[in-house]
């Protein structure tokens, strides 16, 4: 068996304190790759993945130990990694002066929550990835406020953001058009912050329609924008400190223009300002709080082009590249990753491989706040870097959403669990700045309950907590 890696992935210090070995009895049941999170041990083959652990008994080894390690290190230690399936290791950890606890593997079949011994004030969630024998443990966000913990000084640009593509496609609909497990309300509630949002636009009305590409999300009645919005308008309301970015993007079978769309939005959707954050250039947390971010895949009409002192209209995307491994949006706003046309399933290995390229992409921009060294007045912000995990094929139920999510997914957590953020440990070998995940768009997040996806892609944000 291989020994125990532990990273910790936090703003705080921690110290592996003790070492419990316990015999572990399998519990009934396996899961899929999909659901399976807790404990990754293969990425495409669903029989591969071991059963899960429950303890059985009293200790049968104790051992007191003292691994250290500082924000964002990671740790080689000569614990032994618990046998697959008949074996679970308790760890013991410190944290300024208080004890946590966890068990690895753990009998869930997601990520852990330790355990507090001693009431201690902070939260930790662990991933165990058996295929690196590695312990990954985050700080536990509060998905419904996470950015609450965030400077206001930061750009948008420079977090950790999860994000949702065709994101109000949860209802009964066709299966290569259905694209998420949970309506827009639970997505925010877990922390999800960037909607992919497409309608259908008609020029003799402002109702809006909701689609993907020429069908309707639902098969059991229309879904409209404004609906959506009210949703969003309630969710900021109770969550202040939270922003979300908007792609908007006319799709479907309306004869509407681009310019007609652009008009229908500013003066139906867009007037209030207390809503909306509209300035063409990449906001702030601080100037952006409480409203939804307008990135526009669409032209605007040209009445709109004398906006913000001549400026326009709303982030400009709409010279998006298509089908893209490292495409530049036409504004200079955006790096996007946007491979979607997956012709054949074994294709799917492809698309998590430029993913990963991207997220270390993304980690390797720093930013430099007011005050520090380094920084320059009016610099224009790091480029948001935006990753699409979504692929699919209409023709190939192998390749449809859900069935692309079932790999990516799985192998997006082993990434970020064992490969982000170490300096020259991606594909490309590139340094490492801030480690941020940029924008990371995803399909069947939230499924019976599983967000530990997002859970992630969130952690990484407490790696700018150490500048604050």
């Amino acid at each position: 068996m291989a020994d125990l890696t532990i990273r910790n992935l936090t703003s705080t210090p921690l110290e592996l304190k003790l070492v419990e070995r316990f015999e572990g009895q399998p519990t009934s049941g396996r899961s899929t790759p999909r659901s399976h999170i807790g404990k990754i041990t293969g990425l495409f083959n669903s029989s591969s993945v071991a059963p899960n652990v429950r303890i059985q008994g009293d200790a049968r080894d104790r051992r007191d130990v003292s691994f250290t390690m500082g924000p964002f290190e990671t740790r080689g230690t000569d614990v032994r990694t618990a046998d697959p399936g008949r074996e679970v290791i308790r760890l013991t950890f410190e944290s300024e002066g208080h004890r946590y606890q966890v068990d690895v593997p753990s009998s869930s079949q997601r990520s852990t929550v330790m355990t507090k011994l001693d009431n201690g004030p902070n939260e930790y969630t662990t991933i165990y990835v058996q295929s690196g024998s590695c312990l990954s443990i985050f700080s536990s966000a509060n998905l419904p406020s996470w950015m609450r913990e965030l400077r206001d000084e930061y750009p948008l640009s420079a977090l950790s953001i999860p994000g949702t593509h065709n994101s109000p496609t949860c209802h009964v609909a066709l299966p290569s058009v259905r694209c998420q497990a949970v309506n827009v309300r639970e997505q925010l509630e877990n922390g999800v912050r960037f909607f992919d949002i497409r309608v259908n636009v008609n020029s003799d009305s402002s109702e809006l329609a909701l689609v993907h590409s020429a069908f309707p999300i639902s098969l059991t009645g229309t879904k409209y924008f404004k609906d959506m919005l009210d949703v969003i308008y309630s969710f900021l309301d109770a969550n202040p400190s939270e922003t979300l970015i908007m792609s908007v993007k006319r799709e479907g079978t309306g004869k509407g223009t681009d310019h007609q769309l652009s008009k229908i939005l500013k003066d139906r959707y867009y007037e209030d300002g207390r809503r909306w954050y509209t300035e063409p250039r990449i906001p702030r947390i601080g100037e952006a709080r409480g409203k939804i971010v307008l990135l526009r895949r669409h032209a605007n009409d040209p009445s709109l082009n004398s906006e913000w002192g001549g400026r326009g209209w709303g982030l400009d995307g709409s010279v998006w590249p298509d089908n893209c491994e490292d495409g530049l949006v036409g504004s200079g706003i955006a790096r996007v990753q946007d491979f979607y046309e997956i012709d054949q399933s074994h294709n799917i290995q492809k698309k998590i491989d430029l993913a990963r390229g991207h997220l270390e992409r993304a980690a390797e921009p720093v930013c430099i706040l007011p005050g520090a060294e380094g920084h320059k007045d009016g610099a224009p912000p790091q480029p948001f870097f935006i990753n699409f995990l979504s692929a699919s094929n209409f023709f190939n139920t192998n390749c449809w959403p859900e069935k692309i999510a079932a790999k990516a997914n799985p192998a997006i957590i082993e990434y970020l669990c064992l490969r982000h953020g170490e300096d020259g440990k991606g594909p490309a070998g590139l340094k490492l700045g801030d480690g941020s995940t940029g924008v990371v768009v995803t399909d069947w997040v939230g499924q019976d309950g599983d967000w530990d996806l997002i859970r992630c892609i969130v952690g990484w944000n407490a790696r700018l907590k150490l500048k604050q």
